[in-house]
């Protein structure tokens, strides 16, 4: 009788995981993003140009472990898609620093550094520094408008940086 009444328990448990994995995550606390990171929640369209050829892509962010990331989802509009990238955005207030994971269909080992950076206004900026040179992002967000201008740029030898992309972000 035990036996069976475990075994019903652990079956109830399993039929219940699904909806749990599949549940908005909350915190004690609710989300924890600041305010800037909150802005990038939703739909967008990206136009721009990657070393200067145009692209376009979709994005979906949305807010991820527990509120204390922004996780952008990227994918070009080609099909089949050339390019997907998933970027994860977090903030640690206690030093005020910008913490981005950016991994991409280039592979895992362009996953590696992470990026750091800092918020400034409506301007978050993260560097990531790959052995290959450091680059950085910086992510523009107009009120006004309610768009966001995304601009990459890649270290040079000499100090200065130089475009690698560029893109306009508005809401789809």
């Amino acid at each position: 009788m035990k036996r069976q009444f475990a075994a019903q328990c652990f079956a109830c448990a399993m039929l219940a995981l699904p909806a749990a994995l599949h549940a908005q995550p909350t915190t004690a606390g609710g989300d924890v993003r600041p305010d800037i990171l909150r802005q990038l929640d939703g739909v967008w369209t990206m136009t721009g140009d990657v070393r200067g050829k145009p692209v376009t892509y979709q994005m979906v962010a949305r807010p991820a472990l527990h509120g204390t990331f922004t996780e952008l989802r990227m994918q070009d509009v080609q099909v089949p898609a050339q390019y997907e990238a998933a970027v994860f955005v977090g903030y640690d207030a206690a030093s005020k620093t910008v913490i981005a994971h950016w991994m991409d269909s280039f592979g895992a080992k362009y996953s590696v550094p992470h990026g750091s950076g800092d918020i400034a206004g409506n301007v978050v900026t993260f560097t990531i520094p790959y052995a290959s040179g450091p680059f950085r992002n910086t992510w523009r967000f107009d009120p006004a408008t309610s768009t966001w201008q995304f601009a990459l740029e890649a270290a040079q030898p000499d100090g200065s940086w130089k475009h690698f992309a560029r893109y306009a972000v508005s809401r789809r």
